[in-house]
């Protein structure tokens, strides 16, 4: 294997549509609700959101393969090659590697608040860099607490999402609010499927995710609960608009993504295990991206 294709491997490219989806689903629902015709400077903005949060990804990733290869946590593991746990790349390099990708962000986020002046933003951050590393990283990591899922939803949800949106406008909406609901709720069925597979390893290397916390089966259930939700919420987000006749009346444009959540789900409804899990994961991948781009679109024409 090639470095270059090593470092590509690492950065777990499967991950990042995770990265993509609440961005255009923040950006979706700025231009649902901009009265102005579009400025050089929002693409400009838009595509800086793009950088921060595919450089937090591939960062999270490379710190969570440091963190867990030299604690042993990947010695026994199904799934993608990991650098450190497969001796591939030596720990302090995937390290760095994950600084690296942390200060790419830190510097497109530094010039996104100071093109948009919305310093307040700065804090939340400083706390997605954070939460990044300590999913993993530190003495008390928090995905080793069951916490993973509620800070996926958090910054890969929410925070993405309206960030995005806020950045864009220069005010915190309740439309992008409600729309990171379902991108958030697919970004976490993408950890809980990942954590899943990893059960066995996971419990006797001590990393309680919330999978080995909920044990197989409730762990399925919350996963197809996951997959399921975001329709009946873009289906309500609609109803919702057409009731008060100014609001994101094409939200369940992503309903025509329904055939591919229903092979997901029959899969890990079905007892899907071990490598059968990895094309589970990357179906989840799929879907959460068709459906935020969908999403964003039908946002878009929904225009205010």
């Amino acid at each position: 294997m090639t470095a270059v294709k090593t470092w590509w491997v690492g950065a777990r490219p499967r991950t990042l549509p995770a990265a993509i989806a609440p961005v255009a689903v923040g950006a979706g629902a700025a231009a649902m609700q901009s009265a102005r015709d579009y400025r050089p400077q929002d693409f400009l903005i838009a595509g800086l959101c793009l950088i921060v949060s595919l450089a937090l990804q591939v960062g999270v990733n490379y710190a969570n393969d440091y963190s867990d290869g030299v604690k042993g946590t990947d010695d026994e593991r199904v799934g993608p090659v990991r650098l450190v746990g497969s001796g591939l790349v030596a720990p302090h390099l995937v390290r760095r590697a994950a600084f690296v990708s942390f200060g790419v962000a830190a510097v497109a986020g530094l010039v996104l608040l100071a093109i948009t002046g919305l310093w307040w933003l700065l804090p939340v951050g400083l706390l997605a860099v954070a939460a990044a590393w300590f999913y993993t990283g530190g003495a008390r990591p928090y995905g080793y607490a069951g916490l993973g899922e509620v800070v996926v939803f958090v910054f890969f949800g929410v925070v993405a999402v309206a960030g995005t949106s806020t950045l864009l406008l220069g005010q915190v909406t309740v439309v992008s609010l409600v729309a990171s609901v379902p991108v958030g709720l697919l970004a976490c069925a993408l950890l809980v499927v990942n954590n899943l597979r990893d059960i066995a390893s996971d419990d006797a290397a001590g990393k309680h995710t919330l999978a080995v916390r909920l044990g197989d089966q409730r762990t399925r259930s919350l996963y197809v609960a996951m997959i399921w939700l975001p329709f009946l919420i873009v289906i309500a987000m609609t109803l919702v608009a057409l009731v008060i006749s100014n609001g994101p009346i094409f939200a369940a444009l992503p309903i025509i993504t329904l055939p591919l959540a229903a092979a997901p789900a029959r899969a890990v409804r079905n007892g899907a295990t071990g490598p059968n899990l990895i094309a589970v994961l990357g179906a989840t991948a799929r879907l959460h991206l068709v459906f935020s781009l969908l999403l964003a679109v039908g946002l878009a024409l929904s225009v205010q």
